[in-house]
């Protein structure tokens, strides 16, 4: 079954599904800047939309657009920014 959540009082949201591997969530994001946790090792890819990524322990911002995808490890925090509305899939990875 599906499950729905929300974050950062709605304005991002996501589905999260079983994929054939993993764990996912397909989402969206609204303008605004975020600061997310992980839990395991994820890997996300921008569908629509630029996300600007600061990673764990780095000073600098990394820009993907649609279709690229970035890893972050487990147990870290990471900065987005986004200008407008984006959407993205993320697959959790447990045991990586």
């Amino acid at each position: 079954m599906f499950k729905v959540n929300e974050y950062f009082e709605g304005k991002v949201k996501s589905l999260a599904f079983k994929d054939e591997d993993c764990d996912a969530t397909i989402g969206v994001m609204a303008k605004g800047e975020y600061e997310f946790g992980t839990t395991s090792k994820e890997m996300m890819t921008v569908i629509s939309g630029k996300l600007l990524i600061k990673f764990p322990d780095c000073d600098n911002w990394h820009e993907y657009s649609k279709f690229d995808n970035f890893t972050i490890e487990a147990n870290k925090k990471f900065q987005v920014k986004t200008a407008g509305d984006s959407t993205y899939i993320c697959r959790y990875y447990k045991n990586a």
